[in-house]
């Protein structure tokens, strides 16, 4: 008798969204308060639509070229700005200032900024924008983000400049989930003192130890669409 093998089929980004809504609800937050970003870097703009098809408006990639190529494949320039369309836009990468211009009229939130001279040159293409100031939890020198002590100033400059600095960012150490658990309760209870509302912390491994410690925004890339491609050269 012949054996007939069944494949399953890969879940839908509809159902692994499902699962990541569970996945807050058991760490103790409140999907209605907990933001899904859902991070498309490294795959095609199939992911976008699939994400905006499921109900994830938030949209965040790391690379300027990608972002570019995938706002343009939605069919607007500005796809990103709420009254352009159902897709928010967030860049998550290192700001390079000479990459603001071409990326300014998409970015709905700038998640990364974590120096002065980067938010001068997003208030200069985009007054009154919308950012999180990007905190080096773990203390590597290799990872970007200002030195927790140099917060503050940090926010208060970036005011100054006319941008709406709307909370702190941060990204855990590489290791064990529970690795993260105290950069990210310092960085809440630092968003709580400045009163700023935001923080978005955690992703598809640690996002439960996230919301644990207060996180209202989470970047989720495999969570959401399984493992990234294979990156098929440098990109920017």
């Amino acid at each position: 008798m012949a054996v007939t093998a069944v494949v399953a089929a890969a879940p839908t980004v509809a159902e692994r969204l499902e699962v990541v809504r569970g996945r807050i609800a058991a760490a103790g937050g409140s999907n209605s308060a907990v933001t899904v970003v859902a991070v498309t870097k490294g795959f095609g703009p199939e992911a976008v639509a699939a994400a905006l098809d499921a109900g994830v408006a938030d949209v965040g990639e790391s690379y300027a070229q990608e972002m570019a190529t995938k706002v343009g494949a939605l069919g607007a320039a500005d796809a990103g700005r709420a009254e352009a369309g159902p897709c928010r836009w967030h860049f998550l990468g290192h700001v390079q200032r000479n990459k603001v211009r071409r990326l300014a009229p998409a970015v709905h939130l700038w998640q990364a900024v974590d120096r002065l001279s980067a938010g001068a040159e997003i208030a200069r293409w985009s007054p009154a924008a919308q950012v999180l100031v990007q905190v080096n939890v773990s203390g590597d020198p290799a990872k970007h983000g200002c030195r927790p002590e140099d917060v503050g100033a940090l926010v208060e400059a970036l005011a100054g400049l006319g941008l709406q600095v709307r909370g702190l960012m941060a990204v855990g150490p590489s290791g064990p989930p529970e690795a993260a658990r105290e950069g990210f309760r310092s960085l809440a209870r630092q968003a709580d003192r400045l009163g700023l509302a935001e923080r978005s912390m955690g992703m598809s491994d640690d996002l439960e130890v996230a919301v644990q410690e207060g996180s209202t925004m989470v970047r989720l890339g495999r969570a959401l669409f399984g493992s990234r491609p294979s990156a098929p050269g440098p990109r920017r």
